[in-house]
């Protein structure tokens, strides 16, 4: 049985690629493994911002109190059901995420939690677009956008499900 070229140890040799330069075989290799690799970056991503994203929310929910307080002095509206809200979503996101089951639905109440604390408690304080870019939330929800928009890659439950479904 002939294997697939995705799983081929070395780059296949191309006539007109032997004979070219060393950069150009050298890219050619290079490309060639990082293509092999592509699963690795996302599911890297999803596993560190996953965890971040659990934890902060198990964080809030286990000082319910102190983020209620805080939400009250940012003047979020409900500030104790916001809490749990925020918590909850926290934590159910990122476990979503690390495992990359129903990535992109869980991205959305993230990101819209994300767009909240923006508005509401970040905002105010910001003068210029220098301030605005270097902020922690723009980059999350920056990241959370691409997962939405790209998807948890292939090592994932999503994609585990969706080729059990359609093969």
């Amino acid at each position: 049985m002939q294997r697939c070229a995705t799983f081929m140890k070395k780059p296949p040799i191309d006539p007109a690629i032997a004979q070219a330069s060393l950069p150009v075989r050298f890219r050619h290799a290079f490309l060639f493994y990082t293509r092999r690799y592509d699963w690795l970056a996302p599911l890297l991503l999803r596993l560190v911002f996953g965890y971040f994203w659990a934890e902060t929310g198990w964080a809030k929910l286990m000082n319910h109190d102190g983020f209620t307080e805080r939400f009250v002095n940012w003047g979020i509206p409900f500030p104790g059901l916001s809490a749990y809200l925020s918590g909850a979503t926290d934590l159910i996101g990122g476990v979503l995420l690390m495992l990359g089951l129903m990535t992109r639905l869980a991205t959305l109440p993230m990101i819209f939690n994300m767009i909240v604390a923006l508005a509401l408690v970040v905002l105010p304080g910001v003068s210029a677009l220098d301030d605005f870019v270097e902020l922690n939330e723009v980059l999350y929800i920056l990241v959370l956008f691409w997962l939405f928009m790209a998807g948890p890659g292939r090592a994932s439950l999503d994609h585990l499900i969706a080729r059990r479904f359609t093969a």
